[in-house]
């Protein structure tokens, strides 16, 4: 998945990362945009990740941030005419690859499949959060 990622990102120019949040926000966004946190949300990435690419997504032309006009600390971002463009030309070959990786799961093993992901992704973090307040195993080992 990443090697086909990194492809489709070269085709436009950008990294496999900034592919994955100009998807995420041409999926995402509505007439004013999609908020920073949302985004960050669905890529289960921190906001200063999404707010370092979009810096340079946004220098490409490739999307433009706007404050939020419900929460003006908020940031915006939505994709430029350029931005949609790219993602339109290269829609073909993600339908294509898409179409390929998926081709062996029935519409119910693909429903599964997603449950199962998405309980994981929960799970993850719950693992993660474990190991970020246990206690320091150095300093436990010190303090013996």
């Amino acid at each position: 998945m990443e090697t086909v990622r990194t492809h489709l990102a070269r085709r436009i120019g950008i990294t496999g990362p900034q592919y994955s949040v100009l998807v995420a926000i041409a999926q995402f966004q509505s007439a004013n945009g999609v908020s920073v946190s949302k985004v960050a949300e669905v890529l289960h990435v921190p906001a200063a990740f999404i707010t370092g690419e979009t810096r340079q997504l946004e220098r490409r032309g490739l999307l433009i941030k706007s404050v939020n006009p419900r929460d003006r600390r908020g940031v915006l971002l939505r994709l430029t005419a350029t931005g949609e463009q790219q993602m339109i030309a290269i829609s073909p070959a993600i339908t294509a690859v898409n179409d390929q990786f998926f081709s062996p799961l029935s519409r119910s093993t693909f429903r599964t499949l997603a449950d199962c992901v998405a309980q994981l992704v929960c799970s993850s973090r719950e693992a993660v959060n474990v190991i970020e307040t246990a206690p320091d195993e150095q300093t436990a080992q010190a303090a013996e």
